[in-house]
């Protein structure tokens, strides 16, 4: 299972361009309020397949040091009121890591994105109707899913649909995050929302307990 994040994201861009040309060819809560567009049925297959797949949820880590530092030192920044023990933040970390690795992402920059859209509430819902922790569209479960919109509502189902679609957005904008952030979060070509995601990732940017010693 360590080894699919990569294929998984790469798959999701290799329909993506074959979508384009193709196209081409023929002519409190944020609440990412991600807006319906038309879809290729090559990369709805992909992302549908990508939801679907049971799987086991293990991120990767260059050694057991780094695993227990990683976690360490995230765990220290989640909001204690909504994941107060330990284990809670372990559990959720872990589930986040494992679905940014597995979509192509840095897992840091997801932690960023959840900060921004939902403040680590699970059960957030915006005024447009986003749901969870990263404030997925209802719509999705309906395109790329089973049509099971209270899954949104579950850890892993949110942080799947969300990491996949930030994913989707990136290939579709050929890896321009500030336009994929803006499609996520529905406010493509603004400035604003991109730029706390920027701040929100810069301060769960990971350090490595080797730099943190160095610099004392």
């Amino acid at each position: 299972m360590l080894t699919r994040a990569r294929p998984i994201a790469a798959s999701i861009a290799l329909a993506a361009g074959l979508a384009a040309a193709a196209l081409g060819a023929s002519g409190a809560a944020w609440g990412g309020e991600q807006a319906y567009e038309p879809m290729a049925a090559s990369v709805r297959s992909v992302l549908a397949a990508a939801i679907a797949e049971q799987d086991d949820p293990e991120p990767r880590f260059a050694s057991v040091t780094e695993k227990v530092d990683w976690l360490s030192q995230m765990s220290a920044k989640l909001p204690r009121r909504w994941k107060p023990s330990y284990r809670q933040r372990v559990e959720f970390l872990t589930a986040v890591r494992y679905e940014a690795q597995r979509a192509g992402l840095e897992p840091e920059l997801v932690l960023g994105l959840i900060e921004v859209e939902s403040n680590f509430r699970k059960y957030a819902v915006s005024s447009a109707g986003a749901r969870g922790y990263m404030q997925v569209m209802p719509f999705w479960t309906d395109l790329i899913g089973d049509g099971n919109r209270a899954a949104l509502f579950k850890e892993a189902a949110n942080l799947r649909y969300g990491c996949l679609i930030l994913r989707h957005y990136l290939d579709q904008e050929g890896g321009n995050l500030f336009r994929a952030l803006g499609r996520y979060n529905g406010s493509l070509g603004r400035a604003e929302y991109p730029r706390l995601v920027q701040r929100a990732w810069e301060r769960w940017q990971y350090r490595p307990q080797s730099l943190r010693t160095a610099a004392r």
